[in-house]
């Protein structure tokens, strides 16, 4: 059975080939087993919309986190910043370094 090691594996390889249609099934997917993402997983998840210019989607993660009561990281914010840059978002990714930095 794949754990949630393998599955932040393939969301990452998804990320790696610009494919983040598949790393979101993927998310779903092992929720559907009943795994419960980690940090890693959502910022491999907004590694992979950031690839795809999904800004929007990415941003979205931060209240998912919340809501699991995860913390978001130094990674998680450099991919969501990094998603705004490419989207022309700069001031939600100035507003991302504001909220990094408290």
């Amino acid at each position: 059975q794949p754990d949630i090691f393998t599955y932040n594996a393939l969301i990452s390889a998804c990320e790696k080939g610009r494919q983040w249609q598949k790393a979101l099934r993927f998310f779903d997917e092992l929720q559907q087993r009943g795994l419960e993402p980690t940090v890693v997983t959502f910022n491999a998840l907004a590694s992979a919309y950031e690839k795809g210019g999904r800004w929007r989607e990415a941003l979205a993660l931060l209240d998912d986190m919340d809501r699991r009561g995860l913390t978001p990281d130094v990674i998680t914010f450099s991919a969501l910043i990094s998603a705004c840059e490419k989207g022309g978002q700069w001031q939600k990714a100035l507003d991302l370094f504001d909220k990094l930095q408290r």
